[in-house]
């Protein structure tokens, strides 16, 4: 039995009426967990374009683009994405039972973060309420604020930019420990490494964004230190 069809099992259930918590309780254990991580995240990407108020295509195209689903289970993966996309309640439930299923800090979380905001942008502008979710999202996955802001200032082209929240150091920090951070955060952006944490190629490009950021954050410092 695929992913996919104990996906189709799960959505039988809660067509039946069972409720998403009890649904999601017997998708606690492998095999079943992934079953309920993929679900959940399908589901917090369609209520991600559902936060403005409506979904857009360019919205759609930027979920298929960071969360990759193979071709012969795309209907599957739209019955997920249309029922949840119907609104944002709930939303909150599915971060929840994501950041229960990777644990605190872990990667990957920020990677999902990541990819929420890249649909929040996909229509060129940032909704209050596309903020409040996504806080809320970041809040509950136990992303600190500097990495919250290093996120916004990347996806958000007019919000406040500072190369430090960027590397995740104090303002004070001795250049070699900058240093330090800045070299740490490349090998974390390689592409490899992302890949090996599940990103599809599609997403990757972010990835190659992440790494632009960084090394121009770098930059910004060495020539505050030197001015």
């Amino acid at each position: 039995m695929s992913i996919w069809t104990r996906i189709a099992d799960a959505l039988a259930a809660l067509a039946k009426g069972e409720g998403l918590s009890t649904v999601f309780d017997r998708l606690r254990t492998p095999p079943e967990r992934s079953v309920g991580f993929t679900i959940a995240v399908i589901a917090l990407g369609a209520k991600m374009a559902k936060a403005d108020g409506q979904v857009t295509r360019d919205e759609v195209t930027a979920f298929r683009e960071v969360f990759a689903i193979p071709a012969e289970e795309e209907v599957n993966a739209a019955r997920i994405f249309n029922l949840a996309r119907q609104d944002v309640a709930g939303f909150e439930l599915y971060a929840g039972k994501i950041a229960a299923m990777l644990g605190s800090g872990d990667p990957v979380l920020v990677d999902l973060l990541e990819g929420l905001f890249h649909i929040a942008m996909a229509d060129g502008e940032f909704h209050p309420h596309e903020d409040t979710f996504l806080r809320e999202v970041a809040r509950i996955f136990g992303v600190d604020e500097r990495c919250f802001r290093s996120l916004l200032t990347r996806f958000v082209p007019d919000a406040p930019r500072d190369p430090y929240d960027v590397l995740r150091v104090p303002h004070d920090a001795p250049l070699k420990d900058v240093r330090a951070a800045w070299r740490q955060a490349v090998r974390d952006s390689h592409p490899d490494r992302m890949r090996a944490r599940g990103l599809p190629d599609e997403a990757l490009k972010m990835a190659e964004q992440r790494l632009i950021d960084v090394n121009r954050a770098w930059e910004e410092i060495q020539a505050k230190e030197a001015a």
